[in-house]
């Protein structure tokens, strides 16, 4: 089992960043993949990125690519997303999660992920 907090939204105006937090309990952060994913209202849960347990494998989604850095500290059981550049369509709650089955890449689907966060808001003002 793992539980998973995030923290670092926010309100910024477009053009600016923001680094979001997940911070992970549980003995085995360092062997699950983790993902960052983002809903807006009225739209469906996307993927933003992810990252492989030991972080030499990262995927991100095209919308994102460029504008975004996702690392990882599992001495210190947290998950990061750098975020620049932001505008106001990535307005959205952010969500961390945790795929605890190993794979050759981190997925990108909502359902490889057992175990999720509650969620940050992040607003883009234009």
């Amino acid at each position: 089992q793992v539980q998973l907090v995030e923290s670092g939204g926010g309100l910024v105006q477009a053009g600016g960043s923001l680094r979001l937090s997940c911070a992970a309990s549980g003995r085995a952060f360092s062997s699950y993949a983790m993902g960052w994913f983002r809903q807006a209202p009225g739209k469906e849960r996307e993927f933003v990125a992810a990252i492989s347990w030991s972080g030499g494998s990262t995927n991100y989604a095209d919308s994102m690519k460029g504008r975004c850095t996702i690392s990882r500290d599992n001495a210190k059981k947290t998950v990061f997303l750098q975020m620049v550049s932001l505008k106001p369509e990535d307005t959205a709650v952010y969500y961390c999660a945790a795929d605890p089955i190993w794979k050759s890449r981190p997925g990108t689907g909502e359902l490889e992920y057992d175990y999720w966060g509650q969620g940050t808001q992040v607003t883009v003002s234009s």
